[in-house]
């Protein structure tokens, strides 16, 4: 350098003077670095508990689609879904469900009003495999087994025909009486619960038991009609808290009586004898028999005048 400045250099000197630094340059594999820690770092990515959780996630999804999987293949093959809808039944926009083949189901809970039935000239059959079939809806319950048939209701019973929508059959008191269908000449229950029971004015009211035949009134047990008959096989018994009044005509055939000899009527012994006393309005009592020929006349007897 001189005073008046640097001193100027040829182009050859400042070509090496260029390489010669830019061979440094490219050989200092350390320029430009500064050592940091690596735990001080700012983490990206799941890492810990929260790798954990996302791993927890995705084998619970991966176990949904598999369950989704198994069911949307059942309801393949059951329905039996394919390009043109459902081989098995059909849905119509009135809300009509119509099953095309023999369906296996257990319990149906139909919507709101539903009804239940078959094509017009096909029958429709309910099979219940060693089970009975029942129709509930509320309290109302309708069971088919292998023996009978029940129909369970707190609000009544009514059948009715449903081209003329006449009534067939129907438990209601208030509009009508109970009368059995057209057809029908007899009803078979092993107990019913009744207000009254009547026959038409031409022809007779016959019960028939096979066993033993019990008849109770919450308020008292009447029995009308032109002539009435009682036939049983065994003992007739008649009980009554206050009185048993036989209003009418009463026949009472001795023949079936038991009786004893002539010779031991008032004889010794633990045998009672009474006699059956009636009163003009038809109460019936009882007087102790004491002596040949007794009427009916008594200290505590009911009535004024005996018969």
């Amino acid at each position: 350098q001189s005073s008046n400045g640097p001193v100027k250099k040829s182009m050859r000197e400042k070509a090496v003077e260029r390489r010669n630094v830019n061979k440094e340059h490219n050989s200092n594999f350390k320029a430009g670095y500064i050592p940091i820690d690596e735990d001080r770092l700012h983490k990206t990515g799941l890492r810990g508990r929260k790798g954990n959780l996302a791993i927890c996630v995705i084998i619970l999804l991966f176990i949904l689609a598999v369950i989704n999987l198994i069911v949307t293949l059942v309801i393949w093959a059951v329905i039996r879904i394919g390009p043109n809808g459902c081989d098995s039944m059909e849905f119509h926009e009135s809300g009509l469900l119509r099953f095309k083949q023999v369906s296996d189901m257990g319990v149906i809970h139909p919507l709101y009003k539903s009804t239940v039935g078959g094509r017009r000239n096909e029958n429709l059959v309910i099979t219940g495999n060693n089970q009975p079939i029942v129709f509930q809806q509320g309290t109302t319950k309708l069971s088919v087994e292998k023996n009978k048939t029940s129909i369970i209701s707190d609000i009544g019973v009514q059948f009715f025909d449903p081209r003329t929508q006449n009534i067939l059959f129907s438990t209601d008191y208030e509009t009508h009486e109970f009368r059995l269908p057209s057809g029908v000449k007899s009803l078979n229950v092993q107990k019913a619960s009744t207000e009254r029971i009547t026959s038409n004015a031409t022809s007779d009211l016959n019960i028939k038991v096979d066993g033993r035949a019990i008849v109770r009134g919450n308020e008292g047990v009447f029995i009308m009609g032109k002539t009435i008959e009682f036939r049983m096989g065994g003992n007739m018994e008649l009980k009554a808290e206050n009185s048993i009044i036989l209003n009418g005509t009463v026949v009472v055939s001795t023949t079936r009586l038991p009786s004893s000899s002539s010779g031991d009527q008032f004889g010794g012994g633990d045998w009672v004898r009474y006699k059956l006393c009636m009163c003009a309005d038809g109460t019936l009592f009882k007087v102790q028999v004491t002596g040949q020929n007794m009427g009916c006349q008594t200290s505590d007897n009911p009535c004024g005048d005996t018969h």
